[in-house]
């Protein structure tokens, strides 16, 4: 198993993440149809709870123990390596098991309680309850090959575990359909501990493979770390993370609680508000979290990156690894952000056959380019052990987003763009505390002349996406002009990144296969 480059560990990523999503797609639409609205909404009370847990639970395990195995590793101490992850897998083991109890507990205190309101959804609840317990297990072994910059096992276990998961789903919810919705959904459900054992099952034979192989041995003596101070470690950074996940659906679910209400206190009727709600949260923010595929996988990536390099006290590489990173990162979202921009109405009505949720969309897209700095800055800091500091920043963000959100969705002329403006401040909020302590710490900043060329390449860029949209609809309709426009502005955006020399070709150069040759090009290009 070779080890992987920090960009090639980032692409495997990425492309895990991109398999992840189209299945998950796929089986959101043959899961609606088979169980029909009903049976959905059974299913749907049940594995957001199921996602949540797990999101608290496992979601700061794979980073504390990614970091502290990058760290013992760049120190040559890989007997240390080996017990961090023998303690941290015995602990999280009685964790895991914990976990699935309380979970069992925990859905019949939400029915009884009437948190979940339909009763039906309590057998659905309950079969998660393993599923939970062995994805903290799974999560172990991801923080391991992750420290160790293995990303490869990461991905085969995502993407086993969603195969696994979305082929049992539909076929128990087929089933167990004639025997009634309830059984239905909670087989649906059910899929999940198939998929978890098949992920655990994916990424544990690669760990005794590669334990068969053997670490290298250590480069000096170093003692031996009681149980208790890897605990200690593991908790102070795994626990800032996890609060970090929590938040995350508590900001999102601010929008819930405030935007509605707002549209109401500004004078739009039930319906009114009910449409206006499902335009921001339903298709415009679906549609501008994709790009967040590539800029999650780039930030796991530079998290063990940073990590190694920072315990070695290589500054200058831990700020080389982070450009990389967020230039890459910016590549990607800065058109995606200026492209929605300029789209946002022929796409909606692309994909959703309305144009309405345009302006939302319209307005959202900043957060493509926000998300990415963001999460890219998230995993310097957390790489450098600061795990606390991003969901301080993160509470400050949701305060701004709160207030804002209160304020502006209430203006009838902004509506449900007021609280997109709000998310696009709550966004840059966090981004840039991130960045106030990424140069406190280490000195880092944003290559400003580096991202003006590429908001140069992306503004031109969009405004041939805008010509060729206008001149050509009414001869072609909105689907083909829509497609046609976004293709050649797209060609428009690779030439515009070879004129404005906003490309580096040291960055193309580290890119799996085809790296060394798009760098020589690049350079004979920008000559």
């Amino acid at each position: 198993m070779p080890k992987n480059t920090f960009l090639r560990g980032a692409m495997v990523l990425t492309m895990a993440g991109i398999v992840v999503k189209i299945l998950g797609g796929m089986n959101r639409i043959l899961l609606s149809r088979l169980l029909g609205g009903e049976g959905i909404g059974l299913y749907q009370m049940a594995y957001p709870v199921y996602i949540l847990l797990l999101s608290i639970a496992g979601a700061g395990i794979p980073i504390a123990v990614s970091i502290m195995i990058a760290e013992q590793a760049a120190r040559g101490n890989y007997s240390g390596v080996k017990r961090i992850f023998h303690v941290t897998t015995t602990a999280m083991f009685v964790i895991a098991v914990l976990c699935g109890l309380g979970m069992a507990v925990a859905s019949q205190a939400l029915v009884q309680y009437g948190l979940i309101r339909d009763q039906r959804a309590l057998s659905a609840l309950l079969v998660l309850s393993p599923a939970l317990a062995i994805s903290i297990m799974t999560c172990c072994f991801r923080g391991y090959f992750q420290g160790l910059q293995l990303m490869t096992p990461t991905a085969v276990s995502q993407m086993v575990d969603q195969f696994v998961r979305v082929c049992t789903m539909l076929t128990l919810a087929w089933l167990f359909l004639p025997y009634g919705l309830e059984k239905a959904a909670a087989g649906a459900a059910f899929g999940a501990v198939p998929g978890a054992i098949a992920g655990l099952a994916v990424i544990a034979v690669l760990y005794y493979r590669h334990s068969r192989q053997g670490l290298p041995a250590d480069r000096r003596h170093f003692p031996v770390r009681p149980v208790w101070s890897v605990l200690r470690r593991l908790a102070v950074l795994a626990i800032p993370v996890a609060a970090a996940n929590m938040l995350l659906p508590a900001v999102s679910s601010i929008d819930v609680f405030i935007v509605p209400q707002r549209l109401e206190a500004a004078g739009y009727s039930v319906h009114e508000v009910t449409t206006m709600f499902g335009y921001l949260t339903g298709m415009a923010n679906g549609l501008v979290q994709l790009p967040a595929i590539l800029t999650i996988a780039l930030a796991t990536s530079l998290v063990p990156a940073v990590s190694a390099a920072y315990s070695g006290g290589e500054f200058s590489k831990v700020l080389q690894r982070t450009h990389t990173a967020m230039r890459i990162a910016n590549t990607i979202t800065i058109p995606a952000c200026f492209g929605l921009a300029v789209l946002a109405a022929p796409i909606s009505q692309l994909l959703y056959a309305t144009a309405a949720a345009g302006p939302a969309i319209s307005v959202l897209s900043a957060a493509v380019f926000l998300v990415g700095v963001q999460q890219i800055t998230s995993g310097l800091l957390q790489g450098m052990g600061h795990t606390g500091i991003p969901l301080f920043n993160m509470v400050i963000a949701a305060v701004v987003k709160i207030v804002l959100s209160w304020h502006l969705t209430a203006i009838p002329w902004l509506a449900e763009v007021g609280a997109a403006w709000a998310t696009n401040a709550d966004l840059a909020v966090a981004a840039a505390l991130n960045l106030y302590f990424a140069h406190r710490y280490i000195r880092y900043s944003m290559q400003w002349s580096y991202l003006g060329r590429l908001f140069l390449a992306a503004a031109a860029m969009a405004g041939t996406a805008w010509l060729v949209y206008n001149g050509i609809m009414p001869v072609l309709g909105n689907a083909l002009t829509t497609i046609l426009a976004m293709t050649m502005a797209g060609i428009v955006y690779i030439i515009c990144l070879f004129v404005f020399r906003a490309i580096a070709a040291d960055d193309v150069a580290r890119i799996p296969v085809l790296g060394r040759k798009l760098s020589l090009l690049v350079r004979r290009l920008g000559k």
